[in-house]
């Protein structure tokens, strides 16, 4: 995508520029010479001149028309040898993991082999252009040449008039093949410019209603009623779905891996829209208030944490552009980030590297925790927020996760069990069921999966 745009974004600047600087002045400087050769010297240079235009003209659409695929087709290849060149580099540790460096360079070179071929293609249909172009053009001057050469024999014509048609005629020449040239690149500019039009072409998902208002009230009661959905037809994430999160209540959802926890979360914060049902904050359907509303009211703590790549004081308070770093040191305290971050060198301004590669996954898991509790939302996720913890850092940070809760609607995600045990209810999910609930006292005692899963973590933990 990023090559696409920047290549298009290049293409409309130059089919801007070339409109306004190239075309126009040619036509103009094109018809101001003919002029001046037809007055003075007759229309049997016009004619001639005209002629061969619309031939230039013919040829030059026909061709660059028919060399237009092999133009679009190393477009293809050379997204394709970027690609995985930015995938590769990305995803260094997992090439080096697995000892495919070779493997790595042997695809590379071969998405720039096909980029190659389509290369060299579409330059010798461009040389095939260019020559014809050449030919046209210069038939048609050396006919001029010979009919004026004619008249100064037959002296109709002085060797005045000669150098006054030469001299003309290399005014001619210029404009005739700067035009092929500029229509050539203008036609290349808009095969560049195509997958940026059909990217802005591409409508969004998920869209705010026709007149829409901002989530009001204090009532941050979240409820999900008989909700359905599903990322392709032929596989059903969540079916009928219902349950209530009271405000000031905590709510937690346990289940295995596949179940459609995570995809609740995506479904509040409005990513994807129901296909059956609806969910409600305060009893509005979040589909009828704006997203930025609704998701200001939110915060969350994801399963996978990606931080931008600037210091940590930065990914910090990106949970609200513009705190003080008082409020910010204040949320690395509750999240026990502070003491590891003033060990650094540079405390504070320490930069984490593209995505955060350069902390653990620990200290990001506690970054996007610290990032949740500036926020200060009234509506808090947390998607299986201390599994990338220690057990001692665990329960640390568990109390304070207790803290931030306090107060707030909160719905836990969680695969750890002991996690949940002090939720409000406790929700288990099996391939997109609710298939118990209950307290954590209330499903011991019912001996089903809730109790299955804890006697099994049991045993792990002992182990």
């Amino acid at each position: 995508m990023t090559r696409d745009i920047d290549r298009g974004t290049r293409s409309v600047q130059a089919l801007i520029s070339m409109t306004l600087y190239n075309i126009v002045p040619t036509l103009v400087e094109l018809a101001l010479v003919l002029a001046v050769l037809g007055v003075k010297f007759g229309l049997f240079f016009i004619w001639i001149t005209l002629g061969a235009l619309a031939l230039y003209i013919c040829f030059t659409v026909a061709v660059t028309e028919w060399r237009t695929k092999f133009r679009r087709t190393m477009n293809e290849f050379a997204a394709v040898a970027q690609t995985r060149a930015i995938d590769s580099l990305l995803n260094y540790e997992t090439v080096k993991y697995f000892n495919n460096e070779e493997f790595e360079a042997r695809r590379y070179d071969a998405s720039l082999d096909h980029y190659r071929k389509a290369a060299v293609k579409s330059q010798r249909t461009l040389s095939m252009l260019t020559i014809g172009q050449q030919v046209l053009v210069t038939g048609s001057l050396v006919l001029m040449l010979w009919h004026t050469t004619s008249g100064v024999v037959e002296g109709r014509m002085t060797l005045g008039d000669l150098v006054m048609v030469n001299a003309f005629m290399i005014q001619l020449y210029i404009p005739l093949n700067l035009l092929g040239v500029v229509y050539r690149e203008m036609k290349q500019s808009l095969t560049d410019v195509d997958k940026m039009f059909i990217l802005l072409d591409e409508k969004r998902e998920v869209l705010d209603a026709p007149g829409a208002q901002a989530l009001t009230g204090s009532d941050f009661t979240v409820r999900f009623e008989d909700v359905s959905f599903d990322y392709e037809p032929a596989r059903p994430i969540l079916k009928h779905v219902s349950f209530e999160i009271p405000a000031g209540k905590t709510v937690a959802v346990v289940g295995p891996s596949g179940s459609g926890k995570s995809t609740l979360a995506r479904l509040l914060y409005r990513f994807y829209d129901v296909r059956q049902g609806r969910i409600t904050i305060g009893g509005q359907d979040i589909r009828e208030v704006t997203q930025s509303s609704v998701r200001r009211a939110i915060g969350i703590v994801p399963q996978d944490t990606v931080l931008f790549n600037d210091t940590i004081e930065y990914n910090i308070a990106y949970g609200r552009p513009g705190a003080t770093r008082e409020e910010v040191e204040a949320a690395a305290r509750a999240a026990r980030i502070h003491d590891f971050i003033m060990a650094t060198p540079k405390g504070y301004e320490t930069t984490v590297g593209e995505r955060g590669l350069k902390l653990s996954g620990g200290e990001k898991q506690r970054a996007a925790i610290a990032r949740t509790l500036l926020k200060n939302p009234p509506i808090v996720i947390f998607d299986e927020a201390t599994s990338a913890l220690d057990s001692a850092n665990e329960r640390a940070i568990q109390s304070e996760l207790k803290n931030a809760a306090q107060g707030k609607t909160t719905l836990v995600i969680a695969h750890r069990l002991s996690t949940v045990v002090d939720a409000h209810e406790i929700l288990v999910l099996e391939s997109g069921v609710i298939v118990e609930r209950g307290t954590h006292a209330q499903l011991l005692v019912k001996q089903g999966r809730y109790a299955q899963m804890w006697q099994l973590q049991k045993i792990e933990d002992s182990e």
